[in-house]
């Protein structure tokens, strides 16, 4: 089953080399089959569309303590071990969360 492992950091980028080092072999392994660290946050553009006009705004949505900084598409057999992934996040322990998403399929 394909899930989206969504990271949620309390800060943009661990610099902890070891942490790196975990993302990266995370990223490698034989179950992820996509994912990407996003730009800061303060590069985002929000955009609304009101009556039929589409307005952009700088920066993010909303002032939030977590930004949601990356993500990988992973294909395991369960939620069990898409869960067990997530636990081993960097972000999951430093303060930030991860949320695990099944992806629609058919």
């Amino acid at each position: 089953m394909k899930y989206a492992v969504l990271i949620y950091s309390s800060n943009e980028g661990s610099a902890d080399p070891a942490d790196r080092a975990v993302y990266m072999e995370l990223s490698e392994r034989e179950t992820t089959i996509g994912g990407a660290q996003l730009q800061p946050i303060a590069t985002a553009t929000t955009v609304r569309v009101r009556d039929g006009e589409a307005l952009t705004t700088d920066g993010p949505f909303a002032e939030t303590k977590e930004a949601f900084g990356g993500f990988y598409l992973i294909d395991v057999a369960n939620l069990d071990d898409a869960l067990e992934f997530a636990a081993t996040i960097p972000a999951a322990r430093n303060g930030g969360a991860v949320e695990v998403r099944p992806l629609v399929t058919g």
